[in-house]
């Protein structure tokens, strides 16, 4: 092959080339070509929700294995705590709350707490 059909081939691939893609983002023409492309875009729709939800339910059951895998998991631990004495904690009760003290007034001793 020489040089000049060489590039006679090239030149006409590439000419082919640019005829498929320069209609290829065209709208569809004729009723036939509309009716075509709603179908296939509705059934692309219809086929992409239905693997989006099936995505979704494989997430759940991982999700709720790993779940349900770690409760199994720490439920020795769990029990060592119920089981704990709370001599362990610390001793004695915890109480919560807040202390709101004035500085600028004096306690009466008889008003103290036991």
């Amino acid at each position: 092959m020489t040089a000049n059909e060489n590039a006679h081939s090239e030149s006409t691939m590439n000419q082919q080339t640019r005829d498929h893609f320069a209609n290829a983002g065209r709208p569809a023409t004729g009723f036939l070509g509309k009716v075509l492309a709603f179908v296939l875009s509705a059934g692309l729709l219809v086929l992409g929700f239905i693997f989006s939800l099936a995505a979704l339910a494989v997430v759940a059951v991982v999700g709720i294995s790993l779940a349900g895998w770690l409760w199994w998991k720490t439920r020795a631990i769990r029990k060592q705590l119920r089981t704990m004495p709370h001599a362990e904690y610390g001793g004695g009760q915890i109480i919560e709350g807040e202390v709101v003290h004035d500085a600028d007034q004096p306690t009466a001793s008889a008003r103290l707490l036991p």
